[in-house]
């Protein structure tokens, strides 16, 4: 095994910021990871995409090392330890949606772009969330020469792991399985109640559009950011990805949505102001990455989604409307 001073900073295959432009659980019961034979009745077990990992009985130093994760922890009651950095002009120290749960506690940062393995063991934490982390097997292996670790499950691409999954998993990982149950069917109710009261939403066509520099990328359906949109009725195109400033066309559908950029700025877009949803008005400019709007669908948390539909259900409807 190799020492902490050993353990270098592993630059993951896929970044976060590589993801952010390039974009209930079935918790499988088995052996411990990292050994051979069945574990005790009592275990708890999370199996993922490098294998079974077993879990201590009542974590109690827990370090996130995903970049949305500290919320999953947060929302079923543990404060971590160690966080990693969000990334990007967002300031998620200041986060509304979790100042209550946070309770002034100022959680050390283990890393920003990659993982800082050493500031991780430095907090001897006896369990590792890293769901949303990119990490990959090199960097997993090291993570768990330190404690328990839970990587993202196999069955979603990196970074894929619905919302409702994830608090499911970190609910096993934290012994608190009942309350990640509980956590999922409040805001799913959220969610339900209003699809109700917006039928309109249904079945529009909506691109979600990262605007940066005059550049537009459209989210994928898989993007955790999306489904905000599609768990409201909205449904993605099919050309996602890079979109041209020649085929600025294809962003015009029933409605479309604006990240990254000022709406000043993409107003005056001659490009986009030809667009028929632009011109009459089937448009929802969010702002740039600073906003809490924007922090709020990158943590796509149980507690940051119903913050963001507060923002996002009246200005969609009045988009929608028009």
């Amino acid at each position: 095994m190799r020492t902490i001073e050993e353990i270098p900073v592993v630059e993951n295959d896929l970044s976060r910021r590589d993801f952010l432009f390039g974009s209930a659980a079935v918790l499988l019961l088995g052996g411990c990871g990292g050994g051979g034979g069945e574990p005790a009745a009592d275990t708890r077990v999370v199996e993922h995409k490098f294998g079974r990992t077993e879990l201590p009985p009542d974590p109690d130093r827990v370090v996130t090392v995903g970049f949305n994760e500290a919320d999953f922890a947060l929302a079923l009651g543990v404060v971590p330890v160690g966080v990693r950095d969000f990334i990007g002009p967002f300031r998620e120290e200041e986060r509304p949606w979790a100042r209550e749960e946070l309770g002034g506690a100022r959680p050390k940062l283990v890393g920003g772009e990659e993982i800082n393995y050493e500031a991780v063991a430095a907090l001897e934490p006896d369990l590792i969330l890293g769901v949303y982390s990119f990490v990959d097997r090199d960097g997993y292996e090291l993570l768990s020469e330190i404690a328990p670790t839970v990587a993202q499950p196999a069955r979603y691409p990196d970074g894929g792991t619905p919302w409702q999954e994830q608090t499911l998993i970190t609910g096993r990982a934290l012994g608190r399985e009942e309350r990640a149950r509980e956590v999922v069917a409040g805001v799913e109710r959220r969610f339900e109640r209003a699809r109700s009261e917006h039928p309109e939403f249904a079945g529009k066509v909506m691109p979600v559009v990262f605007a940066t520099e005059g550049q537009f990328y459209v989210l994928g359906p898989d993007d955790l950011r999306t489904r905000l949109f599609t768990a409201l009725g909205f449904e993605m195109p099919e050309r996602t990805g890079p979109i041209s400033r020649e085929r600025v066309d294809l962003l015009d559908r029933d409605v479309v949505v604006f990240i990254g950029t000022d709406r000043k700025t993409l107003e005056n877009d001659e490009l986009l102001r030809s667009l028929d949803a632009v011109r009459e008005g089937r448009v929802v400019y969010f702002g740039d990455f600073a906003t809490d709007f924007a922090g709020a669908l990158g943590y796509s948390s149980p507690l940051s989604l119903p913050f963001a539909l507060e923002i996002a259900v009246p200005r969609l409807a009045a988009a929608v409307a028009r």
